[in-house]
């Protein structure tokens, strides 16, 4: 098997100097870039298993770099780095599509440990040749292709989108704890996982508002319920 490909984009000389020393000894492959337009140029050149992106770079920041990415590969899971503690940029990564967010200073264990557990559920999603389309209401799920298909034709679903409404439609009318979609898809559930969760769940409800028959409703302390009436 080969080594994952980590692509690290960071502006501190000494910080990117011992990310890229300390997750080759760990056995990643990795490629630092000390800008965001040379973490451009390297993402365009070759392909890549994760994203560490630093927030405040000079050339282009972290955020803008990682809307580019997701634009060309919306599945490539990105960490970022900040300086600052702020609600604005955890609420803004979100929104960009982020796999997680850690303050500065950091532990290497830390880091590290947060790396195998995205790459253990990246690649633990890889394998669907065996689940079939499910239908509800007015939507076609056809999950092989990633993609739903509505009353207004197809629409292509990032992976995420794909495994929550998956979950929602296999348990259809029937309540799906929060945790459990957690675990099961993001590998745990974290207070930045269940944001993340929420945002995506938010997209799916605008894909489904074209059947008014469908709906995801959220059960406060519990978790969350598609429910599809006739």
């Amino acid at each position: 098997m080969s080594k994952p490909n980590l692509l690290i984009v960071e502006d501190d000389p000494n910080l990117g100097d011992i990310l890229n020393e300390y997750l080759t000894m760990k056995g990643y492959e990795t490629t630092l870039c000390r800008d965001g337009d040379e973490g451009w140029s390297k993402f365009k050149k070759d392909k890549y298993d994760l994203c560490i992106l630093d927030i405040m770079m000079p050339k282009k920041d972290g955020f803008t770099l990682g809307k580019e990415i997701k634009k060309v590969q919306d599945d490539l899971p990105i960490i970022y780095l900040s300086a600052k503690n702020l609600k604005e940029d955890v609420i803004e990564g979100l929104k960009i599509g982020a796999d997680d967010y850690i303050t500065k200073p950091f532990s290497m264990e830390e880091l590290l440990l947060r790396i195998a557990a995205i790459l253990k559920r990246t690649q633990k999603n890889v394998d669907n040749s065996n689940l079939k389309t499910i239908v509800f209401g007015n939507f076609t799920l056809h999950y092989d292709e990633q993609q739903i298909e509505g009353p207004n034709g197809k629409t292509k679903l990032t992976s995420k989108e794909n495994e929550l409404i998956r979950l929602l439609a296999s348990e259809m009318n029937k309540l799906v704890n929060r945790s459990h979609a957690l675990k099961q898809i993001w590998g745990d559930d974290s207070y930045f996982n269940a944001r993340s969760m929420d945002v995506y769940l938010s997209k799916i409800r605008k894909i489904l508002k074209d059947d008014p028959r469908v709906q995801i409703i959220t059960i406060h302390g519990e978790g969350f319920k598609m429910v599809v009436t006739e």
